[in-house]
Order: C-alpha cells, then structure tokens, then sequence
C-alpha cells in the first residue's frame, strides 16, 4: 500500500474512531460499574485484604470505618457491601502486534439487563444477530486441556456453528478452553471465504476483576481504541484473547475471583433464547456446552437447566462433567427399589433414599474435598430430575466429525421434552436444513413420532430452495408439502429475486429491465429471458395468468403490470415442478435440477429443455469453471432424454413416436424435436428409435425398401404408380377405424397408444405444409361420400408418390443436376455477347430459374414459422447452406447485371464463372443425406478448419521468406506488381518444387541496371552478392514448410479424422434431419415448376383468405384421455430408468464400502459401550435408517 492510501485510510479510521466516539458518549450515562465501598476483612491476609480481593488502601474511608465493623458482617455480598457508578471502561480494543481489526469491550454491573447489552451488541457495535448461541462453560483457569476436546472444539464446534452463523460464548481469556476457542475461531475465519456471509463470533464474557492490565482500559470518556499488551508470561493467562470479536467485562466489586460473571451469563443466554434470528424467521436456539468444571458449576448447570436451557456434556473431560454423565447412565440404569407407598405426587417431588445414596456415592468420588456434600447432591438430583434436556457427547469414542449431529439432537431433544406439536420443532428444523444435515431430520424430526402440516414446512421449504438443499425439498415434498399449494406466482418471483447477484441468470434479468429494477424477477422479465434463452422454439411463458396475447410485447406487458392489479400472484402455478426445474437450471443448480426433473411431467422433452438452456448460458458465460459445469450439466440431461427415450422405445415403438411429436402445452406448444434441434442434442438424434422416426416420414406411404432406381423411373413414368412397382403402406386401417377412436388433430390414430394394429402413421400425421394438410382433408372428406372407389384410389396413390419427402427430394436433385448443366452449357458454349445481341432464350430460361429459387428462398425465410420476421431472419441466415444460397444469388444477380453492358461484359461473365462453382458447391449438401458420404462430408467440414490454422503459419513464413528473397536477389525494381508476385507467389511455387535456379545464378537473362530504364518497365538485374545467403533462406524455408508444416497439417488432419470419425455417425444422422425437415416443408415441384405451389400458395392465404392449419414441423396434438395415458406411460419408463440407476448406484463399490464403514462404525460404538456398561445414550440412532 503506497502513502497516498495509507493517508486515505488513515483519515478513514479517524473519521470513523470519531464517528464511533460520538455514537457510544451515551453509554456510560447508563451502563453502571461497582465497586466496593464496604471493607470486610479476609482473615487469610491478617486484614490486608477486603473479602472482595481488593487492597485496603483502595476503600474509601467510609467504607473502612464502617459501624457494623468485621466482626458483625462476616460474609462479603457483591449486591450490599458494593455501589454502582457510570461505567469508566468501553469502546475498541487495540491488541498490540495482533494485526487485527480492533474488538469491541464494555466494562458493566453484574446487575445490568441483558436486553440493553444485547441491542448495544447487535446496533452499535454492529455485531450480526446470531442464528445460534453455543455457550462453553468449565475448562477454566490453568487446567490443561485434553487433546480431544481441542479437536472437538476445533474440528467439530467452530465448524458447525460456521455453517450457521452462531455467538460462541466464552470466558474470552488466554486460559483453559476459552484460549482453545479462539484459535479455532481465528483458524476457521482464516480458511473460510472472503465472500462468506457467515462467520462465527467469538464473545467473550469475563469477570472484571481477574482481566490482567485491566488499568490499560480505563478511560471515562471510552477508549477508542485502548491499546492493550498481552505479555506472554505464565503470570498473565488471565490477559483478553485477541481472537474475540466482543468482551463482556461483568463487573461485581470483587478483584481477581471467579463466578462473578455467571449470574450475568445465564441472564444474558436466557433473553437471547427468546430473540429472533438474523433472518427473522426462528428464536435464536442456545446451547450450553460443559468441559470439565469444579464443584461450583453444577449450581451454574441446574440454573440453566431450570430455565429450559439445553446442555451438552463432554464425558471424559473433567470432573463436572463426568459425574453428570456418571448420574445419567448410573441412576437410569441401575436397579430401583420398590416404589414407596406415599402418594404418586409427594413422591414425584423427591427421590428416593436409595437414588439419594447413589447419586452421594458419586458426588463424593469427584468432589471429595468439597465440604457441604449434600448441597452438592441436591443439585445433581436437581439436575437428573432435568436429565432430557442434556445430551452426553462421548469424545474418546466418537469423531469430532460428528459433533454437528450431536449438537443438533441436543437441541431437538430439549423441543422435543417441551411439546410433541410439529410447531415446536420449526426452530429446529430451520437450523437442521441451515447445517444442511438431512439425515438428523430424518431421524430425529421425520421419524413418525410428528405430524407436519403444511404451515409448518412453508418457511423451511424456502430456505431449502433458496440455499440449494434439494434433500430437504425431497424430504418436504415427501411429509405433507403440497407442492401445487405452495408454489404461486408470488413466491416464484420471490424465489427469482433472491437470484445471487454474481449469477448469470440475475445478469440477464437486470439487463432485461434496466430502469425498473423492482420487477426485475415478475413473471413479464421471467418469461422474456426464458424466450430469448429459448428462442422460437416455445411460445413465451407465464403469459396465460396474465391474461396476455403470446404476441404481447415485454414492455406492453409490463405496462399491464404496472397500470392493473396483479391478481395473478395468488394463483397457483399452473406447472409447478416444470416451474422450479427452470428456475434451478438458470442457476446451474445440478442436484436440485435433478429432483425436480425427475418429479416433472414429460421427462424427455423437459430433459432435452434443461440441455437448451444450459447450453445456451454456456454461451454467455465468462468464468471457465462455470461454463465446463453447465456444459457437463447439459449433457447429463441429453443423456437422461436418451436414457428414458430408449426405455420407451423399447416398450412401444408407436408411443414412443408420438412422444417425439406430441405438442407439449407445458413447454409452449415445443416437440422433443423440436427441442433437440435448438439444445444441438446430437446424441439424442443418433438413437435408433429417433432416426426410425425420421425414415418413416421420409419415405411418407410408401415402403422403407424401396429401391432408388424404382423411384427414378416412376418420377419419369408416372403411370407406374399404379402398378405393384412401388409397394405402399396401407392407410385403409386408418380411414376405417375414423369413426371408432377419438380423432386426434389430422388424422392420427391413437388407438395405436393402446397397442392396437392401426398403421403407426399415414400420410395425413406428416403433412407439414399448408396446401398438403388442407388438401389431405378435403381428399379424405371426397373418399368417405364417393361412390366410384376407382377415383379415390387414383388420387390418393398420386398423392402417397408425390408429397412424400423422398419424392420431393429426388425431384430437386434432378432437376438441380439439369440446371447446373444448363448454366454450364451456357457459360461454355452460348453465353451471348450484351444486348442487342444477347442473351439467348435459354439465358432467359436460367434467369427464370434462378428467379423461382429466389422465391423459395424467401418463403422460406418469411413464410416458415410462427415467431417474428427479425427471428425468421435469424434463424435463416444461422445454416451454413443458407449463407451458401444468398451467396450464390448475389453473385448470379451481379454477373446478370454486369454482362449486360458492353464495358462490364467480361467482368459479369467472370462472376458468373465464379458463381458456377458456388453452386455446384452446392451438391455437398444435396448428398449429406447418403449413409457412406455423409459423415465423410463432416470429416471434411471439420478438417477445413485445419487448414486455415496451416495457411496462417504458411503465410508467416511466406512473408517473411519472401521479403528478405526479394531484398537480397533484387536491389532495386519499384514495380509493384512484380513485387507482389516475387514475394508471395513465387515462395509459394517453390513449396511444389518450382525453383529457378538458374535466375538466382543471374545467367541468361537479359536484364539492366539503369534505373530509367528500370523504372519503364525493363527487367532489373539480381545481385549475385548475397546468392549463398539466398540459398541458406531456401534451404530452412523450404525445411519448414515442406516438412515441418505439412506434417504438421498431415497430423492436424489425422487427429480431426480420429476425433471426428468416432462421432461422425452421430453428427450425420443430426444433419439428416435437417434435410429431412427442409424437404418435408418444401412444396412436392421443383425449381422452376416450384412456381406453380407458390402461386397456389398465393391464392389461398391472401386472396381466399384460407388460414394456416400448420406451419410448424413434426407438430401433433393430442388432448384429453390419450395425452393422460401418454404421460402415464411416459412417467412408468421415467421410473424405471430410475430404479436401475439407483439399483447400480447401490451395488457399486463405493456404496459398499460406505455402508460397511458407517455399519463397522456402529458396531464398534455399542461393542465400546457395551463393556463400559453405557446404554443410555446409544438408545437413539447416530445414523438414520
């Protein structure tokens, strides 16, 4: 840090010490010190010393003088023989060489009210509420602490309460278990996030009098900061830990005792009890935990524990401790004696003699100098009678890992001793799914013993969706949450604005909406990012509870929402689990994207919907790591689509094609296909059911085995499809069965769902086009009232031939073969001189048809579709082959318009020429639709990239070779052309072996070296000084590009070969169903008779006004009692695929070896207890199920 940031953050701290002083000029007006006024003499110290611990000479002399004298007063009492006056100790505290920020500290009364402290705390000091209070009592003084216990305090308490953001109280001093407390707070804050919202903070609560150097605090006016040294001496261990956020300095007269603090302690534990969390939503749980401890801890125990205050127990750590896990397991344990004939109330208020004599017997074993034994015996009767409220942590036998779950059951079992109402256990709840710990839910809150209601699991299912806890949603789901109740629009908005801020999602959202940042998550900015995410492949989203047109724009739609009373919001969500998968793929949440896929309807269309979207973030994503997760997020969903897709498959051929067709009113009106197209699921479109799917629709009616040169001839021969020469699949099955099933949109038979014999599709299920639908219907209308069955069966088998995709296809291809030989016929032999002179009729005649390839490519581009013109265009102009066609008609435009001017005749033939190659290029996506050279067409695709990668190498050493060539051999020659030529064209030769030897010798050429005559055009001479140094370049030149680059591109296109060729297959059949799809849409006439469908085309939608019945591909709706069968269906293959996979989850050898550890784990705790005679504490479950 340079001085100029030094100063600033130096002025910086001043202003805010200042600001701080001015803020806290008010707590010693009502915060109180005391202090003794009474001198009672301690007879220990022949009357040095006040009871108190303080010095004589620090009485005033009232106080000495007092009339009652020692030998009346012979006890000191903080609350009559001590006054309280303003505080003269609070503000910051600066350790010296700590190299922290500073801690807060408050000198304060024993007397004070916890509430003050608690609001001084959390608004002045600005210490966060805390949404768990873990209170270490005991461990104090010099008493060494066991290695266990620092590991569990390390490794198991400040991890747990990290997780949650949790108060640790303790002593706060550089002794015992307090000292162990600190490093482990200062250890976790050091690994932890920067970006961590969370932390622990470490509060240190000590009696004022025992604090080494307390005299470096005082300052009446507040310190800010007070510089405070700790000397590491063994005589200073009672010095303030640096690594305490806050000390609590309980102040009741007295100088270096213990105990003063705890009155306070309890006090202050209690009230937080009954405060709210951060969130606001649960009363902040609080936990006391006890290490070791004297005598005098057990009146510290039963205090709490009458005030319902749950403990937690470390066996094994010190003598307090292990005589209350000795009364557990011993009293409980042991034999009874007979109950006593007194009434059941009398003898419910005390315990019997013999529990009495057991419970002195091990008071005495732990406390044997103790000398007031029965008072030490009531209080642990006492704090038996109140044994549910504490849980036993054995330390030596269990890992500190488990210490979360342990603690999270102590507070459990304290609700649970309170009331058995589900409402009790919400606080605990929302603290289990804040640990994330599902397990202890299970087994402690869901284990039947509590009837949930819905109110119950609302807030938690909250916090489980926002904080990414997809087991808890499991879980709720799975005890009495009604997802279709809890999901409104209201809270889907909330759940979209509680989107991280370094989210992409929360980006794209802000971006949508710039100027109104509050409704940045309403349902109009949802659904515009889902549809620029999705693009046209569904219709917008969420428009339907808002009673919009789906051709609403975002800003009229939130115009409505501002201008109109949004009744929507309390509405249910129409598709609430189809809901909540989007809103957890936008946030690459993989595990709870799982679950709710797995609990949404139509499996394969909603895994192929999250692989869109996720790809598509990819795309806009910066971070590396983020984008590598949702591409693997992205596939993993594609291989869920091919997983349930093979099932159905497998089960029923013909559901399983309807399922690739059917129009889903979840997904906007999409297809699977559809949305494996958008989601480039390539892997999906390999799969055998998929391309059977698209063979089928190809070949229309007729025969998947037809043979080729029988469709040629009978395109030829028309006549011939009436004959047995093609054979056609019958469509009687599916005219005759009309009127029996329930008629699905144009004319799909869905008794085929139910497995009947229906012809699977006929050619009216795969009309795409306008004229073929309408027409279809008319034909079918015409056949059932004839009464001459010749005519029906003449028109329908012309019908089968020439709208059939294949048909379609082959037509183009012949006809495109006869207009690549006419325009090659004519740039050879009659391509005419300019008007008047030219062009020729048949010039004419390739104009024509170039003009009705201009027309099929714009009714492709605008006519095709249901989204917008600007997203037509876009969509066109993304195929590579679309780029190639605009290119080719721009081209044939320019050469058109040049030739037919005398001074750019030469130059529009040229073009010409040149466009004739563009559009013979052309044929590679005519036979991308052949098995053998389709994926060889990809193989070259890909290697083409290659290339460029080589010629840019190529090109460096080519100019660099080329200059210093020209510069060398040449010293002079100003003609630029030559030049040119010298320094690229010539290296360029030389790589194929064209090397003039004989011009860098400078023999036989007529040359000069006049630079006139140089200048006018005459051929410079070479110098013949540098020729050596010529011949060195060329070798190297010639060592690099010739075997080093070549191989290089040689091995470039062996790797792209490899690579390319194990998933060349899979690439080709995506690409055939790109051609499939084109040639399904395009109208049966091929360039130029295309003209004829276009004008028929015309007539019917802009002069007799005919809508539109389908304009998009592959399109079938089914409603009503077959679509309920078909998600049935659908969901039992879903199911099935996920039982296997559960099943080879379980049975893989990491299961295993999981389940025999936790089971080894077991058995090894009950064997250790077993022969220590412990069985209290293994009577609940560590390990649910």
């Amino acid at each position: 840090m340079n001085d100029t940031d030094k100063e600033h953050e130096g002025g910086r701290g001043r202003r805010e010490t200042r600001k701080s002083e001015k803020d806290q000029s008010w707590i010693s007006k009502i915060i109180k010190k005391r202090v003794c006024t009474t001198f009672i003499e301690d007879c220990l110290s022949n009357g040095a010393l006040c009871q108190c611990g303080g010095e004589r000479e620090t009485h005033g002399s009232i106080a000495t003088r007092d009339y009652f004298g020692a030998a009346i007063v012979s006890q000191w009492d903080s609350a009559q023989h001590s006054s309280e006056y303003p505080t003269d100790a609070f503000g910051e505290l600066e350790f010296a060489e700590a190299g922290r920020r500073h801690s807060h500290f408050l000198r304060l009364s024993c007397d004070t009210t916890p509430q003050m402290v608690y609001t001084l705390m959390t608004a002045h000091w600005g210490v966060p509420s805390p949404n768990l209070v873990v209170s270490v009592v005991g461990g104090e003084g010099c008493e060494k602490v066991k290695t266990w216990v620092r590991e569990v305090l390390r490794q198991g308490l400040v991890r747990a309460a990290q997780s949650t953001g949790a108060w640790i109280v303790t002593g706060g001093l550089r002794e015992g278990v307090s000292h162990c407390v600190g490093e482990a707070v200062r250890d976790h804050a050091a690994a932890a996030s920067s970006l961590s919202q969370k932390k622990v903070i470490a509060v240190g609560v000590a009696p004022w009098g025992l604090v080494h150097n307390r005299q470096q605090l005082i300052n009446a006016q507040g310190s800010f900061p007070a510089r405070y040294y700790v000397q590491n001496t063994s005589r200073d261990s009672c010095c303030l830990d640096n690594n305490y956020q806050a000390f609590l300095l309980v102040d009741d007269g007295s100088v270096g005792r213990r105990g003063g603090e705890m009155v306070f302690r309890a006090k202050m534990e209690d009230y937080i009890s009954h405060q709210r969390t951060g969130s606001g939503s649960i009363d902040v749980p609080v936990l006391c935990m006890l290490i070791s401890g004297d005598a005098a801890m057990l009146e510290r125990v039963d205090l709490s524990l009458k005030k319902a205050t749950p403990w937690l127990v470390l066996n094994g750590s010190g003598p307090a401790a292990d005589l209350i896990c000795e009364l557990l397991d011993a009293l409980s344990a042991g034999p009874m004696s007979p109950p006593s004939p007194q009434p059941e109330a009398e003898g419910s208020k005390s315990p019997s003699a013999e529990l009495r004599d057991r419970a002195r017997e091990r008071v005495r074993r732990h406390f044997t100098a103790e000398a007031d034994l029965e008072k030490l015996v009531d209080r642990a009767l006492s704090i038996y009678q109140n044994r549910d409220l504490i849980t036993v942590f054995h330390g030596e036998q269990e890992s500190s890992d488990d210490f979360d779950t342990v603690l999270l059951k102590a507070l459990v079992r304290a609700s649970k001793r309170v009331s058995s109402d589900a409402s009790e256990y919400t606080e605990e709840l929302k603290l289990a799914v804040a640990w994330n710990r599902v397990d202890i839910a299970k087994s402690e809150l869901f284990n039947g013993g509590i009837q949930w209601q819905y109110e119950d699991l609302e807030d938690s299912m909250t916090d489980a969706l926002i904080n990414d806890k997809p087991q808890f949603v499991r879980l709720f789901t799975e005890n009495g949450l009604n997802i279709l109740d809890y999901l409104t629009y209201r809270r889907l908005e909330g759940l979209y604005r509680s989107l991280s801020d370094s989210s992409l999602a929360y980006t794209l959202l802000q971006r949508r909406l710039t100027e109104r940042q509050g409704l940045a998550g309403s349902l109009p900015t949802m659904s515009r990012l889902l549809w620029d995410i999705l693009g046209d492949v569904c219709e917008p989203f969420y428009y339907s509870p808002l009673k919009l047109d789906q051709s609403t724009s975002t800003r009229r739609a939130l115009k409505v929402l501002l201008l109109e009373e949004c009744t929507y919001k309390e509405q249910r969500c129409l598709s609430p689990w189809a809901s909540l998968f989007i809103w957890a793929v936008l946030q690459n949440r993989s595990e709870m994207a799982v679950y709710f896929w797995e609990m949404a309807g139509e499996s394969v269309l909603s895994a192929l919907a999250g692989c869109k979207i996720l790809r598509e973030l990819s795309k806009l994503e910066s971070e590396t790591e983020t984008k590598l997760s949702m591409k693997e997020l992205a596939q993993k969903f594609e291989n869920l689509a091919l997983d349930v897709f093979s099932e159905c498959y497998q089960s029923s051929e013909r559901r399983s094609f309807t399922l690739l067709i059917r129009k889903s009113p979840v997904w906007g009106g999409a297809t699977c296909l559809q949305m494996a197209t958008a989601a480039d699921a390539r892997l999906f479109f390999s799969h055998d059911g998929v391309q059977s799917l698209l063979s089928q629709i190809w070949w229309g009616d007729m025969e998947r085995s037809t043979k080729v040169w029988k469709l040629v001839l009978t395109f030829f021969l028309p006549p011939l499809i009436y004959t047995n020469l093609i054979t056609f699949r019958l469509v009687a099955t599916c005219l005759s069965e009309e009127g029996k099933s329930e008629e699905v949109t144009h004319g799909r038979d869905t008794d085929s769902l139910d497995g009947g014999d229906a012809t699977v599709f006929s050619l009216a299920d795969i009309m795409q086009t306008e004229e073929d639908a309408e027409e279809y219907a008319a034909l079918r209308a015409k056949l059932k009232g004839a009464s001459n069955p010749k005519r029906p069966f003449i028109l329908q088998r012309w019908r089968e031939f020439w709208f059939a995709p294949v048909t379609s296809f082959l037509g183009n291809v012949l006809m495109y073969f006869l207009f690549l030989s006419l325009f090659a016929y004519i740039l050879l032999v009659d391509f005419k001189p300019p008007p008047l002179h030219g062009p020729s009729t048949l010039e004419f005649v390739l104009y024509f048809w170039v003009f009705t390839m201009v027309c099929e490519e714009i009714r492709q581009t605008f006519f095709v579709g249901s989204n917008t013109i600007y997203q037509r265009m876009s969509l066109y102009i993304q195929d590579m082959w679309n780029k190639c066609d605009i290119l080719a008609i721009s081209l044939f435009a320019l050469g058109m318009c040049c030739r037919m001017f005398p001074w750019s005749y030469e130059f529009g033939r040229a073009v010409l020429a040149v466009d004739y190659m563009v559009f013979t290029l052309r044929l590679i996506h005519i036979f991308a639709i052949h098995k053998q050279l389709g994926p060889k067409i990809i193989i070259v695709g890909n290697m083409m990239k290659d290339i460029f990668f080589f010629l840019f190498f190529l090109a460096v050493w080519l100019l660099a070779y080329g200059v210093a060539n020209q510069a060398l051999l040449y010293s002079y020659d100003p003609r630029p052309n030559w030049i040119f030529r010298r320094v690229f064209y010539r290296p360029y030769l030389h790589i194929f072996g064209q090397i003039p030897i004989h011009e860098m010798d400078g023999e036989g050429i007529q040359c000069t070296n006049n630079a006139t005559l140089i200048e006018a055009g005459a051929e410079p001479c070479m110098s013949t000084y540098a020729n050596w140094l010529v011949v060195i370049l060329l070798v190297i030149y010639l060592l690099v590009t010739n075997i080093l680059l070549v191989n290089l591109l040689i091995a470039m296109f062996s790797h792209t070969f490899s690579k390319v060729q194990e998933n060349s297959d899979t690439y080709w059949k995506f690409q055939r169903y790109k051609l499939i799809l084109e040639y399904h849409s395009r109208p049966c006439l091929a360039p130029p008779f295309i003209i004829i469908s276009h004008l028929h085309l015309f007539i019917k939608r802009r002069i007799r006004k005919i809508p539109s019945t389908k304009i998009k591909h592959f399109v079938l709706e089914i409603r009503g009692r077959q679509a309920s069968k078909l998600h049935m269906w659908e969901a039992i293959q879903k199911e099935n695929i996920l039982s296997a996979q559960n099943k080879r989850e379980r049975e893989s050898d990491s299961e295993r070896l999981k389940r025999t550890s936790v089971n080894s784990k077991i058995c090894w705790k009950l064997q250790s207890c077993k022969g220590n005679g412990e069985e209290g504490f293994f009577s609940w479950p560590l390990y649910p199920g």
